[in-house]
């Protein structure tokens, strides 16, 4: 199978190569996607609807933040 990479990812592959982190390219290939697998093991993404999911599901969940939108009464105006 040929590939062709842009060449700033073949830079990434020669880094990684040169480091020593794999020594073919099949082994940093075969890494890589064990890597995707197990991560997409660990941490199922769940989509999220809209911001205030987002944010009842946060750091910020519980601390009494009010999501409700105001209601907008306009304002006076002279004729």
């Amino acid at each position: 199978m040929m590939v062709d990479l842009k060449p700033e990812t073949e830079r990434l592959v020669l880094e990684e190569l040169r480091s020593g982190h794999a020594k073919t390219v099949d082994e940093l290939i075969i890494r890589g996607v064990q890597a995707l697998r197990k991560q997409s093991r660990i941490a199922p993404r769940k989509p999220r609807r809209n911001l205030a999911d987002f944010l009842l599901d946060s750091p910020f969940a519980g601390s009494d933040l009010d999501l409700e939108r105001q209601q907008d009464f306009g304002r006076p105006i002279d004729l």
